[in-house]
């Protein structure tokens, strides 16, 4: 083996298909390639958590009719409360016989009836928590559109900007096309498609 041949088993052992300087460095410092891959998976994992998590569920008639069902009983209960003092207002005879007849309603009873009420309201703003919390999540996954919309938008005013001294009509149309073409949405509109279609 010469000297051409050592340098090149030397050159192959350092940088071929096993690079021991890169194997070495990598004990000393991550691969910024691999961390970033890594990285990517994680919050692809992460929000597909998320939207398995938050996905907008369909509701069926029977669903739309039991939530219907739930919103009756805090207006009825705020309302049945205003019908006592009106009652009373207009016939206070007819309302303390109706109030003698409370009177005879057990305590046990009364503790039950608090309990349900409790526990209903508790259900309810436990239900209503989730469903903010859903929205919020809804929201947020629209934040990157939201920016690159804004995004659109500033580079838009930056191309009014430069001509602003100057006629609408005298902007150059290049510029004007750059930007309508920033401004435009990336989704395709189906509702326009459709239309064109027709």
């Amino acid at each position: 083996m010469g000297l051409s041949g050592g340098v090149a088993w030397l050159v192959d052992l350092l940088f071929g298909e096993r690079n021991v300087v890169r194997d070495t460095v990598e004990v000393f410092r991550v691969n910024a390639e691999n961390d970033a891959a890594r990285d990517h998976r994680r919050a692809e994992a992460a929000l597909a958590q998320f939207a398995a998590e938050f996905g907008v569920e369909r509701r069926g008639r029977f669903d739309r009719l039991i939530d219907g069902l739930n919103r009756v009983p805090r207006p009825a209960m705020a309302l049945g409360t205003l019908g006592l003092f009106v009652a009373a207002m207009v016939d206070p005879i007819w309302f303390a016989e109706r109030m003698q007849g409370i009177a005879l309603v057990p305590e046990p009873l009364w503790w039950l009836l608090g309990a349900v009420v409790s526990f209903y309201f508790g259900a309810r703003h436990q239900a209503k928590s989730q469903d903010f919390q859903r929205s919020i999540a809804t929201t947020l996954a629209r934040a990157p559109q939201v920016t690159a919309g804004i995004g659109a938008l500033r580079a838009l005013e930056a191309g009014a900007g430069a001509g602003e001294a100057d006629p609408p009509d005298a902007a150059a149309p290049e510029a004007r096309e750059a930007a309508m073409a920033a401004a435009r949405p990336t989704a395709p509109n189906a509702a326009l498609s459709e239309w064109r279609g027709a």
